[in-house]
């Protein structure tokens, strides 16, 4: 029998967050085996802070110029999440388990809308 709410299924939790400062990489390996990095301009560009997703799929700000952003602190948050801080200032988004793992799952989709929406909108990565 299952409650309501709760999945028999575990869900993966990282066994290991590790950031690469000279490649702005994330990395992280869950413990289902599958190993992420993921890019800090990407993790700054989709943070899941109100500030960037607004408060509904038509609010979501595209943000240029945050291709060299770094990571400058990994903050546990719980047993849940992680808080991460930027070096560009940016420190209200709170990465959940589960968003890391869809982040490693869908980055390349997630790199490519986002580079679209970039040239759409007349933005530029580097500035």
């Amino acid at each position: 029998m299952t409650t309501p709410g709760f999945s028999s299924k575990q869900k993966p939790r990282p066994l290991e967050i590790r950031y690469s400062k000279a490649e702005r990489v994330l990395e992280v390996d869950f413990d289902d085996g599958q190993q992420f990095q993921l890019p800090a301009e990407l993790l700054r560009v989709e943070s899941p802070s109100a500030e960037v997703q607004g408060h509904s799929y038509a609010e979501k700000q595209i943000i240029g110029g945050k291709r060299f952003v770094g990571i400058t602190e990994i903050e546990p948050v719980g047993n849940y999440a992680v808080r991460l801080r930027f070096d560009d200032s940016h420190d209200t988004g709170i990465y959940s388990w589960d968003t890391l793992y869809e982040f490693g799952l869908n980055k390349d989709k997630l790199l490519e809308q986002y580079l679209k929406a970039v040239e759409q909108q007349g933005l530029n990565r580097d500035l």
